[in-house]
C-alpha cells in the first residue's frame, strides 16, 4: 500500500479501534503486560503518524489542508454526504493534543490501574474513547462529527462509570450521558436546518456558499443555526446550563479525569464553534451569547473551585471555569486565543489531574485536601511536577498558561463586543480567583504539618471522615470504597506508608511539566518579543474574521503590555492571598469563612444548582413520565388491552358453554334457530342483491 499521507489518515482513528477489539475480546485471557502492550502501541503509532503530518504540512510548499473521501456515505435526493476525513492546521493541533497527551495518559495509567480488576476492560474503553475522537477531530463534514460526538459520550458513560459496582459511579455516569443528550439535541436539530438551507452537511461547501454572500450578515437561519450548536458546544464543555454532568465524572478513575478533562471530550464544543467560524461570524448575536455563557461559566465554576476539598473536584471546577476561557476568547472573535489556551490546558490540566491522581496513590485513596499535608518532601517528584502545573493555570509568567491567558484577555479588551470591558473585567476576577484556589490546593496539599496518619496509609483498609457531615464512612480498600471488589491485602510490592509513584507514573508528570513551562513560547506576542507563531500558523484557517479583532498594531503593543501587567499582578494577589490563608497563619481562611458564613455556605453548596435541577426539573418530569408511562400506557394500553382481550374471551366461552347442555330437546331448538337464521339471511341477500 502507498504510505501517503492520504492514506495514512485512516490508520489514525482505526489504530485505536483495533487496540478496542483485541483488547475488548481477548483481554480477559491475556496477561496484563500484554494487554498493556496493546493499548501502548495502538496509540503510539497514531501519535507518530500526527508527528509526521506535522513535519510534512510545515515544510515549504506544503498544502494548507489534506483531504480523503472514500466514497458517497449516505445519497438521497438533494442531499449527499461522503465518509471523508480532513486536514488541516487547526486539525493538526487537535489532533496532537488528543494523540500525544492521550498515549501519556495511557502510559501513566499502566501504574495507576495496575491493581484494579478489569484492567483489560479500561484500556478497551480507553481505546475506543480515542476512536471516536479522532474521528469527531478528522470528521469532513458535521454528521461524521456527530458519529465522534455520540461515540465519545457513549465511551465516556462507560469510563465514568467503570466502576459499576459503585453507585456513584454508576450514578455520575447516567448523568453525564443524559446530559449530553440534551445538548446533543441542539447539534442534531442544527444539522437539520443546515440541510433545508444549504442541501449540504459538508464543512467545506456549507463555509463556501456562506462566503459567496456577503450579504448573509446577521441573516436570521444562520443565527438559528449557530445558536443551536451552541447548545451542543454547551453540553460537550460543559458550559451553563449544562456543566452539572462534568463535577460528578471525577467518580471514574483519575486517568479518565485526566483524558476528559484535558485531551479530548470536554474540548470538542471549542473545536466545534472555532471549526464553524464561518458560520458564527456572520452572526454576532450568537457570539455574544457564546461569550457571556463563556465569561458567566468561568467566574462561575471558578467561586466555586475555591471552598472544595476534595482535590480532583478543585480541579474540575477549575476545567469548566478554563473552558469558559476559551468560549470567550470564541465568543469575542478570538478563536486562535481560544485554541491557544486549549493546547496550554491540555498540558497543565492533564499534569494537575495526573499528579493529583499520585497524590491519592501515595495516600492510599485519600482525596481530601484537610487530610493531606507536608507532601512536598515525601514525594518530591509528584511535588515539581505538579508545582509546574499549578504556575501554569495560574498565569505566572514565563510558564504557558500566562500566554494563552493573557492572549484571550487582551482580545476580549480590545474586540468590538460591546461588552468587551465588562467580559474583560470578568476575566481578570476569574484569573485572580483561579489563581487563588490553585495556590490553595498547593499549600493544603505540600505544605504545613501532615495532616493523615503514617499509620492508616498503605493498610489494606482504614476509615475516611466525612468532615461535612461528621460521620465516619465505610472502611476503604485501596484506591476505592468497599463496594468495589479489590484486593484486600496490601500490596507487598508497594513501600508502606506515604510513597512516591512508580516510574511509570512520574514519566508522563516529567513530560507534562516541561510542556506546562514551554508549550506556550509558540504564541508569545511581538510585545512581548514574540513571533506568535501559533497565531500565524492558524492564518490559513481563521481568514474571515476581519471584523471582530480591531486592535492595530500600534495600540497593541503597549496597551497589551500594559494588559499583560495587570493580570500577572491580578494572578500574584491571588498567590499572596492563599499564602497568607493556607501558610502564613492557616487559621485565618477558618476565621474568614465563619465572618461570611451565608457566602461561605453558598459557594460549598455550590449554588443549589443540582438541588434546583433536581426538584424542578428531575423530580417533575419524572412525575409526569412516569403518570403518562406507568398509568396511560401501561395500566391502560398495556394492561387495558390485555384485560378487554381476557374479558371478551370469557364472554365467548360463557355463550358456548351456555349452549351445551347435554339435553337433545336444546340442540335441536337451537338447530332450528340457526336455520331459520340462516334461511332469512339468504331471503335478504337475495332481495337486496335483486333491488341493486
Amino acid at each position: 500500500m502507498n504510505l501517503n499521507p492520504e492514506n495514512l489518515l485512516w490508520f489514525i482513528p482505526l489504530l485505536p479501534f483495533a487496540g478496542f477489539l483485541i483488547n475488548g475480546t481477548l483481554g480477559r485471557k491475556l496477561p496484563r503486560a500484554l494487554v498493556s502492550i496493546v493499548a501502548l502501541v495502538f496509540t503510539a503509532l497514531p501519535a507518530a503518524i500526527v508527528a509526521w503530518l506535522w513535519i510534512l504540512m510545515r515544510a515549504d510548499g506544503a498544502p494548507d489542508s489534506i483531504a480523503i473521501v472514500s466514497r458517497p456515505w449516505i445519497t438521497i435526493t438533494g442531499l449527499q454526504v461522503d465518509f471523508a476525513f480532513t486536514v488541516d492546521h487547526l486539525t493538526l493541533i487537535m489532533l496532537g493534543v488528543v494523540t500525544g497527551v492521550g498515549f501519556l495518559i495511557h502510559i501513566y495509567s499502566v501504574g495507576y490501574m495496575a491493581h484494579e480488576e478489569g484492567y483489560w476492560r479500561f484500556f478497551a474503553y480507553l481505546n475506543l474513547f480515542m476512536f471516536f475522537m479522532s474521528v469527531l477531530v478528522l470528521a469532513e463534514n458535521f454528521l461524521l462529527m456527530f458519529v465522534g460526538w455520540e461515540g465519545v459520550g457513549l465511551a465516556s458513560y462507560l469510563l465514568i462509570g467503570f466502576y459499576f459496582k459503585k453507585t456513584s459511579a454508576v450514578n455520575a455516569g447516567k448523568k453525564a450521558f443524559v446530559v449530553n443528550r440534551i445538548g446533543d439535541f441542539g447539534f442534531l436539530l442544527a444539522m437539520f436546518l443546515l440541510i433545508v438551507h444549504f442541501g449540504s452537511l459538508s464543512f467545506s461547501q456549507i463555509f463556501a456558499t456562506i462566503g459567496q454572500h456577503p450579504e448573509w450578515q446577521g441573516i436570521r437561519f444562520l443565527t438559528a443555526i449557530a445558536l443551536l450548536l451552541v447548545v451542543g458546544a454547551a453540553g460537550k464543555s460543559a458550559q451553563i446550563p449544562l456543566y452539572i454532568w462534568l463535577p460528578d465524572a471525577m467518580e471514574g478513575p483519575t486517568p479518565v479525569s485526566a483524558l476528559i478533562h484535558a485531551a479530548t471530550m470536554v474540548t470538542a464544543g471549542v473545536y466545534m464553534v472555532a471549526r464553524c467560524h464561518t458560520l458564527f461570524d456572520r452572526s454576532p448575536a450568537a457570539l455574544t451569547v457564546v461569550a457571556c455563557i463563556g465569561a458567566a461559566t468561568a467566574i462561575f465554576a471558578a467561586s466555586i473551585g475555591m471552598v472544595q476539598h476534595d482535590i480532583k473536584r478543585v480541579l474540575a471546577y477549575s476545567t469548566i471555569s478554563q473552558l469558559g476561557y476559551m468560549f470567550l476568547a470564541c465568543g469575542v472573535g478570538a478563536y486562535t486565543a481560544g485554541i491557544f489556551h486549549l493546547l496550554t490546558h491540555a498540558f497543565f490540566k492533564a499534569l494537575l489531574f495526573l499528579a493529583a491522581g499520585s497524590v491519592i496513590h501515595a495516600l492510599s485513596g485519600e482525596q481530601d485536601m484537610r487530610n493531606m499535608g507536608g507532601l512536598r518532601t515525601r514525594t518530591p517528584i509528584t511535588f515539581w511536577t505538579m508545582s509546574m502545573g499549578v504556575f501554569a493555570i495560574a498565569g505566572i509568567w514565563p510558564w504557558a498558561g500566562f500566554y494563552s491567558k493573557d492572549e484571550i484577555l487582551y482580545r476580549t479588551f480590545v474586540s468590538s463586543n460591546p461588552l468587551h470591558i465588562i467580559l474583560w473585567l470578568v476575566g481578570l476576577a476569574t484569573a485572580g480567583m483561579t489563581s487563588f484556589y490553585m495556590f490553595r490546593l498547593w499549600f493544603k496539599t505540600f505544605f504545613g504539618e501532615p495532616r493523615f496518619d503514617d499509620k492508616l496509609i498503605g493498610d489494606a483498609t482504614h476509615t475516611f471522615t466525612d468532615h461535612a457531615s461528621g460521620a465516619d464512612l465505610a472502611p476503604v480498600h485501596s484506591l476505592h470504597d468497599t463496594t468495589m471488589t479489590m484486593e484486600v491485602e496490601p500490596d507487598s510490592s508497594q513501600p508502606s506508608g506515604v510513597h512516591e509513584s512508580s516510574w511509570v507514573m512520574l514519566l508522563p508528570l516529567v513530560v507534562l511539566a516541561i510542556l506546562s513551562v514551554v508549550g506556550g513560547w509558540v504564541g508569545v506576542p511581538a510585545a512581548q518579543g514574540g513571533h506568535n507563531e501559533i497565531e500565524h500558523f492558524l492564518d490559513s484557517v481563521f481568514v474571515s474574521n476581519t471584523t471582530l479583532q480591531v486592535a492595530t498594531p500600534a495600540a497593541g503593543h503597549g496597551l497589551e503590555l500594559i494588559l499583560a501587567v495587570v493580570s500577572l499582578l491580578v494572578a500574584l494577589a491571588g498567590f499572596y492571598l492563599a499564602y497568607l490563608f493556607y501558610y502564613k497563619k492557616p487559621g485565618t481562611a477558618a476565621g474568614f469563612a465563619e465572618r461570611h458564613k451565608a457566602a461561605y455556605s453558598i459557594l460549598l453548596n455550590k449554588y443549589w444548582v443540582d438541588g434546583f435541577y433536581t426538584n424542578f426539573v428531575v423530580i417533575p418530569m419524572l412525575m409526569v413520565t412516569r403518570g403518562l408511562v406507568e398509568l396511560v400506557f401501561e395500566r391502560g394500553v398495556v394492561n387495558g388491552t390485555g384485560r378487554a382481550a381476557g374479558m371478551t374471551t370469557r364472554g365467548f366461552a360463557w355463550a358456548a358453554r351456555s349452549q351445551i347442555s347435554g339435553n337433545i330437546r336444546s340442540y335441536a331448538g337451537w338447530l332450528a334457530i340457526g336455520a331459520a337464521a340462516v334461511i332469512a339471511v339468504m331471503i335478504f341477500g337475495r332481495s337486496l342483491w335483486v333491488h341493486l
